[in-house]
């Protein structure tokens, strides 16, 4: 009986995830994601048949996670890239983005609806003086999913997953890191 309650009272509750804003994480805020909203997106990624229709369905995941945030925090002010929010409260840099989507994917693997990805570090490029930060996934090789060839050998493909291109609550860009790497994606200041 109290165990049914303490999972009721976790399913009403949702989810706590701390996320970064206003540069360099100089800010945190804790946001609550409502048990529904969570579901809702669980329940998409679990009709997905494919990793690229997972990561396209985190793209969107992401946005929604994103927009609900920002009703609860001020990162409902950010815009893609960094010259468009300049000065605002609630802007968020690539490392703010690169580390709260970081913890949103954990949150969305550590419920079990990752089943084509598994939820890396961060990831970096540099070009010229400037960096660059990004949320990665790695691609579940087929042999560790079960469905490869006896002894086949499969390598892992990583993506990068960027919110930082977008303004709050629009789909984040996925692109298969090595293009993320050299320099790919929307262009944004």
């Amino acid at each position: 009986m109290l165990l049914g309650w303490a999972c009721t009272a976790a399913a009403v509750e949702g989810e706590r995830v701390a996320l970064c804003y206003n540069y360099g994480c100089l800010a945190e805020a804790e946001v609550r994601f409502d048990a529904a909203a969570l579901e809702a997106i669980g329940a998409e990624l679990g009709a997905t048949g494919s990793a690229t229709e997972e990561r396209e369905l985190l793209s969107l995941a992401l946005g929604r996670l994103y927009a609900i945030a920002g009703t609860q925090t001020p990162v409902g002010a950010d815009r893609a890239g960094n010259y468009l929010d300049l000065g605002v409260h609630g802007r968020m840099d690539c490392i703010d983005h690169s580390t709260s989507t970081t913890r949103m994917l954990r949150l969305l693997e550590s419920r079990g609806w990752l089943r084509f990805h598994r939820v890396v570090e961060p990831q970096r490029r540099t070009r010229f003086i400037l960096q660059h930060f990004s949320a990665a996934v790695e691609e579940i090789p087929p042999a560790e999913a079960g469905d490869a060839a006896d002894g086949a050998v499969a390598v892992p493909v990583r993506y990068a997953i960027d919110s930082w291109f977008v303004n709050n609550g629009e789909a984040a860009v996925v692109l298969p890191l090595a293009e993320w790497l050299d320099g790919g994606g929307p262009n944004v200041q």
